[in-house]
């Protein structure tokens, strides 16, 4: 047993090396130079914000509601005409309108309490610095910021979003892949066991995410199937993730016309109404969401109608070709500027969860026909877009290849290491 700790000791190293050899390609030198900067910003953050605040005595706050820049600057110290002055400097740099309430500031004062800066979080990556002294000036700090590539393995056992976290895996990722795979997985029926391998790239300011950047490579799988997702740019037409057919992951229509809700009623000939409590059809799927929330059409097409119908309440009727149709109905109220004739694009927010009409809660009832025939949108097959050209075909071959191999190492490092937690 120790001679064989001993082989996985060794190896285990040179494990590791390959897997970052392999995933470092993608990261690139430039990766490494916003962190050298990184470091070298915080050795000398002592005049990061252009002030040395170790000097000065500070004191944090918020923008309070009905708080205007004069009235804020008023609170900390300054005469109206100071602050009048102050405003004026602020120029073209920062509309003093902007100012949110809710946002944090931090104001730095003299030994003899006199406002000297205040330093405005104008979002989580750039501070406002307003020099508070005579000559009055301002300027903007961007926060130094990390990109990191990475790796996710997420198993479903409860929900996306508590698995995610669970895995200590940003949810922001689950934006970028509802996103790539609208058209290929339903994110409203995700069962137990169902799995994501994502490979992506992410964006750290002050240790926290603000943001998933790109997503490289992804594999769902459910039900003992794969359905690869592979990044490739190198085709013109906008498109960017392919299976591995080279098929474009966009298809005619997405799979749901809104975003993160459940499904609180199927499509059925035989359903009791909630309302009524009779039996009878409801050719369409009911999606549970707060009210407010949009809805988008699922794909290109003609409003031909949009009004107020009785039990349906406030609906809108696309026609998206010669063959199908769709609806959506209990809208709270329209997107401005729709009219009856009107062209849409799929994605397009149409209108917004309500509870018009019959209706026990908000809710989107959402149906969809072929030939003038209601059919389950949770059953409807949709074909791929133009495919990949034969001739982008070997390069986008590598590049899969590439992807999967990062995998497939990053894997064998993890397995690794815990048959050496083992031992």
């Amino acid at each position: 047993m120790n001679k064989f700790k001993s082989l996985v000791f060794n190896i285990l190293p040179l494990v590791i090396l390959a897997a970052f050899a392999s995933c470092g390609r993608a990261s690139s030198s430039t990766d490494n130079e916003i962190a050298d900067q990184h470091f070298a910003e915080q050795a000398g953050e002592v005049h990061a914000l252009g002030f040395n605040a170790d000097s000065l005595r500070c004191e944090e706050g918020k923008v309070k509601s009905g708080q205007f820049f004069s009235t804020l600057l008023g609170s900390l110290g300054m005469t109206a005409q100071q602050a009048y002055n102050l405003t004026q400097a602020c120029d073209t740099i920062f509309d003093v309108k902007t100012l949110r309430v809710g946002n944090t500031y931090k104001a730095y004062f003299s030994s003899d309490d006199r406002l000297e800066y205040l330093v405005y979080d104008r979002d989580r990556m750039h501070q406002v610095v307003f020099d508070c002294t005579e000559p009055y000036d301002l300027w903007i700090y961007e926060k130094p910021v990390v990109r990191n590539e990475k790796y996710a393995d997420v198993t479903i056992n409860s929900s996306l979003w508590n698995d995610m976290l669970a895995a200590d895996v940003s949810p922001l990722l689950i934006l970028n892949l509802s996103d790539i795979y609208a058209w290929t997985v339903d994110f409203f029926g995700l069962q137990k066991g169902d799995r994501f391998r994502v490979l992506y790239q992410e964006t750290v300011c002050d240790g926290d995410v603000i943001a998933v950047d790109t997503v490289r490579y992804a594999v769902f799988s459910h039900a003992g199937q794969d359905f690869p997702a592979i990044m490739y740019d190198q085709q013109d037409g906008g498109n960017l993730w392919w299976n591995e057919k080279g098929e474009s992951m966009r298809k005619a229509f997405l799979k749901a016309p809104l975003k993160f809700s459940r499904i609180s009623s199927g499509f059925s000939y035989a359903r009791k109404h909630p309302v009524t409590r009779k039996v009878q059809p409801h050719t369409g799927v009911d999606y549970a969401a707060p009210k407010g929330t949009p809805v988008m059409t699922i794909g290109d097409g003609v409003i031909t109608s949009m009004k107020y119908e009785g039990a349906g309440g406030n609906t809108i009727r696309i026609r998206h070709n010669s063959v199908y149709s769709t609806a959506y109905l209990h809208l709270s109220g329209y997107a401005k500027g729709l009219k009856v004739g009107q062209r849409v694009r799929q994605g397009d927010v149409i209108g917004y969860v309500g509870s018009t009409g019959r209706s026990t809660g908000p809710h989107l009832d959402f149906r969809v026909w072929k030939n003038g025939t209601p059919i389950n949108p949770l059953k409807m097959d949709s074909p791929p877009a133009e495919p990949l050209k034969q001739e982008n075909m070997e390069s986008f071959t590598q590049t899969w290849q590439s992807y999967q191999h990062q995998i497939d190492m990053i894997q064998a490092q993890s397995h690794l290491q815990t048959l050496f937690e083992l031992l």
